[in-house]
């Protein structure tokens, strides 16, 4: 059973195909990662992840999603905070392996809140 605890918010920039992998689990969870990704990356910022929709998966897939999420906040502080650029380039490092623990701490339902189209 689950407990009340503090949730914080992350986002993630996603493609068509991975979104729709999440809508088919209800809103709920994130797909596992394929072979050639060992680490999901969600991101602290909605402004990060709309530059990663528009700028990155946008040109290449033509679309570009930014999705929200609420976290547990014990459960996710076990990931540290990578800095890959900018200074709200930020985000967390969760081995593929975690996921479906990741996804188990997952609050409520994924939503879409930015739609990048070409």
């Amino acid at each position: 059973m689950r407990h009340d605890s503090a949730t914080i918010l992350l986002f993630r920039p996603v493609n068509q195909q991975e979104l729709d992998l999440i809508a088919a689990s209800g809103w709920l969870a994130f797909p596992p990662r394929l072979p050639e990704q060992p680490i999901f990356y969600p991101v602290l910022n909605e402004e990060y992840a709309a530059q990663i929709a528009s700028e990155w998966n946008m040109p290449y897939y033509g679309v570009g999603y930014v999705l929200r999420f609420a976290i547990d906040a014990d459960y996710v502080a076990q990931f540290p905070v990578q800095n890959v650029g900018d200074r709200h380039h930020e985000e967390l490092w969760v081995p593929a392996e975690e996921l479906a623990e990741f996804n188990r701490n997952i609050y409520g339902q994924i939503e879409v809140v930015g739609v990048f189209k070409s």
